[in-house]
């Protein structure tokens, strides 16, 4: 197919902001610079994700002087895949791209996203050279990957990353997907179809630190593993039934030996028996009833999983 020029289509830039006043006054300017000098029709979305500090200061009055620039305040803290999800639905480019508010994605870098879905991507994932980050980030994108890899059938040649571009009609998915707990890069996998890596450059952070503790990274391995996945509930379901067995085979025992030997105790034998039993299927079948009652509320989920305090342009 030929292949798309740069300069014919609009970009939307969508950057989660928490706690970094110092550092997002830089990334908007660079952000800027880049798409300014190559000449290319931008909007740039900033969510501020209940920062503590000055952050929602800085990127209001940044988008108060540029017309380009949209940010949005919202009211409490709801994590960074809700703040992408927020900023996507403001979004009318034809591609967006994602990035992070602390430099570690070089802005310049998006260009080279560019011009890879441009050869007709959906999603194209930067990969990076050599990933500047601590132990403990390293080893959770591990784990999210192979749930990545197990849940969202993300190819084994795939490598995916926060820094990345959507094509419009993937974007448009996303955000009518209803889910309670959004997460961006799954989704991306679930519907889109052509993906591909381009290698990226990656900094280091150039202020503060991380917000991706160890705590964080836990729970978004949960909300993966509980709001994408039916597997937690198959594996209770499974132990439920190996207990199930293992109470009827106990019971059975416990019945035998009374009719031979008798009991100690009379009626000991049928309250094991029967306490056994009747706890083995209830255990079974609280199992089962989580797998439906998990699959009602991901029928119901609401698509209002976070609140708008305040909006600055447009």
């Amino acid at each position: 197919m030929p292949r798309t020029d740069r300069g014919d289509l609009t970009y939307s830039l969508v950057v989660p902001v928490f706690n970094s006043e110092r550092i997002v006054g830089r990334t908007i300017e660079q952000i800027v610079s880049t798409f300014e000098g190559a000449g290319l029709r931008y909007e740039l979305v900033l969510v501020n994700d209940g920062s503590s500090d000055r952050s929602w200061d800085v990127i209001a009055e940044e988008a108060r002087r540029n017309p380009h620039l949209i940010a949005i305040n919202l009211l409490h803290n709801y994590g960074q895949h809700h703040a992408n999800l927020a900023g996507m639905r403001e979004t009318t480019g034809d591609y967006v791209i994602t990035l992070d508010d602390d430099l570690q994605n070089p802005p310049d870098q998006a260009l080279l996203l560019i011009d890879e879905a441009l050869t007709g991507k959906d999603v194209v994932f930067g990969r990076f050279e050599a990933k500047q980050a601590s132990l403990v980030r390293r080893l959770g994108s591990g784990a999210i990957g192979m749930l990545n890899r197990r849940i969202f059938g993300q190819p084994s040649d795939l490598t995916v990353s926060n820094f990345r571009i959507l094509r419009r009609d993937v974007v448009d998915r996303i955000c009518a997907s209803r889910t309670a707990h959004p997460y961006i890069t799954g989704q991306a996998l679930l519907y889109s179809h052509n993906r591909s890596n381009v290698l990226v450059r990656h900094d280091v952070r150039a202020e503060g630190k991380s917000n991706y503790s160890l705590r964080r990274i836990l729970r978004l391995v949960l909300t993966i593993l509980f709001s994408y996945s039916s597997f937690p509930l198959r594996a209770a379901a499974f132990a439920g039934f190996v207990v199930a067995v293992l109470s009827f085979v106990l019971g059975a025992a416990y019945f035998v030996k009374g009719l031979f030997d008798g009991a100690v105790v009379p009626g000991w034998t049928t309250l094991v028996v029967l306490l056994a039993f009747f706890n083995g299927v209830t255990i079974a079948l609280l199992s089962m009833l989580g797998e439906y009652v998990v699959r009602t509320l991901n029928a119901v989920a609401t698509t209002e999983t976070y609140v708008v305090r305040e909006r600055i342009g447009r």
